[in-house]
This record gives C-alpha cells, sequence and structure tokens, in this order.
C-alpha cells in the first residue's frame, strides 16, 4: 500500500495544496487516488469533468493534469476561502483561468443546471450522506462510456465489517452495492486511498 501511494511523487505544487488543506481541516485525495484520478481523465481522454468538493485544489490538480490540453474541469463547493485557494493553485499549477469553472453552491444545488450528458468524468469527494444523490446525477451527466468515481468507497476501512452500522458507513455499503447491481454501470472499488469506487456509465 505504501509503495503505491509513493508510486507517483507530488510537485511542489501539490505538497502546497495538500498543507493548505492540511491547515483548514480538509483531507485531501492520497497521492495513490490523485494518480488514479489521473490516469482515469487521461485514459478517457477527458474533455469536460465535474468534481464535487473543490477542497484546496489537491484532486483539481490531478485531475486536470490528465485531462486534454483543452479541457474545463467544473469544480463545486460550498466553502469560498477553500476555492479561492484552489485557484490561486491552479494557477500556480500553470492552469489558466479558462480550464477551470469554479462554482461556490451546494452540488445538490449546482447539478441539475449542469448539461445531461455532457461529461466525461464525475468525481465525488463529498459527504457520504450525499453519495446516492450525486450518483443518481452523475448517471444523467455522463455520456455512455463516462466514468464516475467516488472517493471513501471504504468508509475508513469499516466497509467489509458487518458490525459497523454508523450512518456513514451504512451509506457508503448501500451505495456501493446499488451502483454493482445497476445495469446502468460497470464498477470496481479500487483499493488506494481511502477507497475509489470506479463505474463506467453504460
Amino acid at each position: 500500500m505504501h509503495f503505491a501511494e509513493s508510486y507517483v511523487t507530488e510537485d511542489l505544487v501539490l505538497r502546497t495544496a495538500r498543507s493548505l488543506a492540511n491547515e483548514v481541516g480538509l483531507e485531501a485525495v492520497t497521492p495513490g487516488a490523485g494518480a488514479t484520478l489521473r490516469l482515469l481523465a487521461a485514459a478517457g481522454n477527458a474533455r469536460a469533468v465535474v468534481e464535487i468538493g473543490t477542497g484546496t485544489g489537491v484532486s483539481g490538480v490531478w485531475l486536470l493534469r490528465g485531462m486534454r490540453a483543452d479541457g474545463v474541469l467544473t469544480t463545486i463547493d460550498v466553502e469560498v476561502e477553500h476555492q479561492r485557494i484552489a485557484r490561486r493553485i491552479f494557477t500556480e499549477a500553470g492552469f489558466v483561468a479558462g480550464r477551470t469553472r469554479i462554482i461556490t453552491g451546494r452540488a445538490l444545488d449546482v447539478l441539475p443546471r449542469l448539461a445531461d450528458g455532457a461529461y466525461d468524468l464525475v468525481f465525488v469527494d463529498a459527504e457520504a450522506t450525499g453519495f446516492t444523490a450525486c450518483v443518481d446525477a452523475a448517471l444523467r451527466l455522463l455520456r455512455p462510456g463516462g466514468v464516475l468515481v467516488l472517493n471513501g468507497a471504504l468508509a475508513g476501512g469499516r466497509i467489509g465489517d458487518p458490525a459497523a452500522r454508523d450512518a456513514e458507513t451504512v451509506t457508503v455499503r448501500e451505495t456501493v452495492k446499488a451502483i454493482r447491481e445497476s445495469e446502468h454501470w460497470i464498477p470496481a472499488v479500487l483499493p488506494v486511498g481511502h477507497g475509489l469506487l470506479a463505474a463506467v456509465r453504460c
């Protein structure tokens, strides 16, 4: 696990963004998870990506580095201050303002305004309580062959423990089960970072 996390090293921009996340009390995606996001964006030749949970820009930089040179990242967060930091990080990473569309607001208020079938990848890094609604939105937003990625799919290591019945774990467990059983998705759980559930839209 440690080797997987240290396999792709982070540069100064990402280390700075990660340090700023720690300062404001956020848990950014791990380097291994970030590298996976970059890989998925690159594999799908992603031009239009939605990120739910901007944070301080760690995952956004990873995604942008995998996307096409003309790709646009639409990133949503309720915290203006976090987005202010992320905007600076995106600039320091060398991305012009036109590569990002930073929207402040609740994801469930913003997502209905985004176009159907217009996106190549949707990354959800939000509270587990919003997973179901975000998955439903992703099904509408993604083109066929587009990829949904949920962060935190291992529920802090509790996902496989039947005795773990806290609300967060139960929600994550029900979400990953529903995606596995749905005819709309081709899923896999990737054991990097806090667990990524990746699913291709049929």
